[in-house]
């Protein structure tokens, strides 16, 4: 009979020969081993700088401003009255071309010199005229609808309250200046602001434009209001949200298409293109527009149309219609790098075309891609509006105040303030009062290089302008 020792030592044995197997199988040494050669690494591939072109949008982009856009103004009533040409008495002396029936009963509201107008002579020995329409036999005074009307100020003062308001004296310097009460000047600039502005949203249309710089300012608001907030929260709220004066720029006329203030947003920006659209509906100029993160494609609706793709394959489904930019909109941002309060790198990205195409456009003008134009007019704005100046203290409160300044300076700049560079030589000098030289050239306004208006208009003839309720079939 075999003893257990004996299997134990056959097992210690097989294990010892077990490690010297492995042991001379796989030595110990790594230098016995040959040299293993590695692949080298493919290199990182290079980011193309080459701008991609912009595949469209599946959806229609959202724009509340469009939506709302056609709320604001009714549209023209069709068909028209027929014209009433007076065959009895004599000839009328008074014009009444510039007005219109305001009955709201009256098949002839709102048509400015359709004839059913005539003057009425001044009631009461007051200085404005009474109108009376032939049709509805409704008597009003002609300065229905404008500031003037139920004022019991002369118009001389109140012409000259707004415009040192226009020039960029402060609301309470003019009162002073005028011994006016403040809110009396201010009650005059809220009805002021919105007469100009329905005043340039009726003039300003149809105008020829080929390139339109579109630039932000920046605006300093008081935010803080008795009782609301600390001085504290209100500079932490400036901080967070900076508001921001949006300014579209003519460079040829010099005509301020649209302006509007608000903080860097895309709604703002699809509600500064709508205002600037109805500006020039029938071209689509190149756009030159400072660049900043969040608003790549801050267009409104007027300026999408819907694209159907190409199809890539024979076979399967057709691809979606996708919402493009109009085919000939260039649209060009300017992005401009600032360190330590210094310019120090300018460069340009296209958004929508080709740089080429922008450079073919603006080299026929002697242009290139730049904001140098509307960022001139944001000094002009600056010594305008007392709002907005540096290191002032005539800071408004919030942006419906802003925004009362900025209308009455949109008009007064386009109608009322002839332009340096705009100006046209005379065909023959006129003489002048005294012993002074002669008057060689001819005073233009961006409103009359624009085409719009043939005169400058005084601040007295913009704010006396009755505003029709739609657009009217001849021009003003």
């Amino acid at each position: 009979m075999v003893s257990h020792l004996f299997f134990y030592q056959l097992v210690l044995i097989a294990l010892v020969w077990l490690c010297v197997m492995l042991q001379w199988a796989w030595p110990s040494d790594p230098a016995a081993v040959g040299p293993t050669t590695r692949e080298p690494t493919p290199p990182l591939p290079k980011r193309s700088r080459t701008p991609t072109p912009f595949a469209g949008l599946t959806t229609k982009p959202p724009c509340d401003a469009c939506e709302h856009a056609s709320d604001l103004r009714p549209e023209t009533p069709y068909p028209p009255p027929p014209h009433i040409v007076p065959t009895r008495g004599r000839r009328r002396q008074v014009d009444t071309s510039r007005h219109f029936c305001p009955n709201p009963d009256c098949a002839y509201r709102g048509w400015v010199g359709w004839g059913n107008l005539r003057a009425n002579g001044h009631p009461n020995g007051g200085p404005w005229r009474q109108l009376l329409c032939v049709v509805c036999r409704h008597y009003f005074l002609e300065t229905l609808g404008t500031l003037f009307h139920g004022k019991r100020a002369s118009v001389d003062l109140i012409v000259r309250v707004i415009a040192c308001l226009a020039e960029g004296l402060g609301i309470r310097g003019t009162a002073r200046g005028f011994e006016v009460d403040p809110n009396t000047v201010l009650q005059w600039l809220v009805e002021a602001a919105e007469q100009l502005r329905a005043f340039s949203r009726h003039v300003l249309h149809d105008v020829q434009v080929r390139q339109g710089p579109l630039d932000e300012l920046f605006a300093l608001l008081s935010a803080v209001k008795a009782g609301e907030v600390t001085e504290t929260e209100a500079l932490e709220r400036l901080e967070r949200s900076p508001q921001w004066v949006w300014v579209a720029l003519d460079p040829e006329s010099k005509v301020v298409l649209a302006i509007d203030v608000g903080e860097r947003t895309l709604a703002l920006a699809q509600r500064v293109s709508t205002t600037w659209r109805r500006c020039w509906p029938r071209t689509v100029p190149a756009v030159a527009h400072r660049w900043f993160p969040g608003v790549s494609h801050g267009l409104a609706d007027p300026l999408w149309a819907v694209v159907q793709p190409a199809r890539q394959r024979p076979h399967g489904p057709a691809p979606k219609p996708r919402w493009m930019p109009l085919p000939g909109l260039l649209y060009a941002q300017v992005v401009k790098t600032v360190r330590r309060r210094r310019l120090v790198r300018v460069q340009h990205r296209v958004v929508c075309g080709t740089l080429k195409a922008v450079q073919q456009v603006l080299a026929a003008c002697g242009w290139q891609s730049n904001t140098a134009f509307v960022e001139r007019l944001n000094l002009t704005i600056r010594q305008h509006v007392a709002a907005v100046g540096r290191r002032v203290s005539t800071l408004c409160k919030g942006e419906d105040g802003l925004r009362q300044q900025l209308a009455l300076s949109h008009a007064y700049y386009n109608f009322c303030l002839p332009h340096a560079s705009l100006r046209v030589p005379l065909p023959q000098p006129l003489p002048t009062n005294g012993t002074g030289s002669a008057t060689q050239w001819r005073p233009c306004t961006p409103a009359m290089a624009a085409g719009r208006t043939d005169h400058v208009w005084t601040l007295r003839e913009v704010l006396l302008f009755r505003v029709p309720p739609w657009p009217q079939p001849a021009g003003v």
